[in-house]
């Protein structure tokens, strides 16, 4: 499946990137068709709050939809607050929560 990553810069310093790719599916999105997928998703913290994540988002839905999709998903840790605040500011929509368990074998 393809992947980019798309790198904002400002004043000629690397201020955030984001990587997006498609997958076949994502919890949550239309099973039939594939969705794009953040992937990965950093602005530097003095860039944050200035429209910088907004932008490489906007440019990873504008990637998505050139593939065909109609819907585009991501995920974050679920003690991350300040991602899941980034997200929901962009209109993503919580559609799952987990918690993962291991045990160890000896």
């Amino acid at each position: 499946m393809p992947l980019v990553v798309f790198v904002a810069e400002v004043n000629r310093q690397v201020a955030g990137f984001i990587e997006v790719g498609l997958r076949s599916h994502a919890d949550g999105c239309d099973r039939r068709q594939p969705v794009g997928f953040v992937e990965g998703w950093y602005v530097e913290p003095e860039h944050q709050r200035r429209g910088v994540g907004r932008a490489l988002i906007g440019a990873a839905e504008d990637w998505a939809r050139s593939q065909g999709c109609t819907e585009i998903a991501s995920d974050t840790w679920i003690d991350n607050e300040p991602s899941q605040r980034a997200h929901e500011a962009l209109s993503f929509e919580v559609v799952d929560r987990r918690v993962h368990y291991r045990k160890a074998l000896r």
